[in-house]
């Protein structure tokens, strides 16, 4: 009888829609050959082929770390929003900072003698 390997964790399985990508590859790398090819093909003319080809290849790259960057389960986008609310929107030192609720019952009290001889004074 034939054994199956089957993951320990079944939430990090995609289901793959085409050519063994899911959905969120396809469309990313759609978005790259439809930015990218007519770059190639209308700056072919101009810069030659070597330089249309560094061009194509300068623009396609964002689309395809898009579609392939992973980090703990976050897909890059997701990643660097992070990164840059750490770096620059939060202030950098955060102290931990609790707030006594009991600090006005810590006052110093007067002994009731004390306060006896103040009334009697008045």
């Amino acid at each position: 009888m034939p054994y199956v390997n089957v993951p320990n964790d079944l939430s990090k399985i995609k289901t793959k829609i085409a050519f063994n990508l899911t959905k969120r590859q396809l469309i990313c790398f759609g978005a790259g050959a439809a930015i990218g090819v007519p770059t190639y093909l209308l700056t072919r003319q101009a810069i030659g082929n070597t330089g249309a080809l560094f061009a194509m290849l300068a623009i396609m790259l964002p689309a395809f770390l898009l579609a392939m960057y992973e980090k703990d389960g976050l897909p890059f986008e997701k990643v660097i929003r992070n990164i840059i609310r750490v770096k620059f929107t939060r202030p950098g030192i955060r102290p931990y900072r609790t707030e006594n609720i009991y600090a006005p019952f810590a006052r110093k009290e007067e002994p009731i003698e004390q306060s006896k001889k103040a009334e009697k004074r008045k």
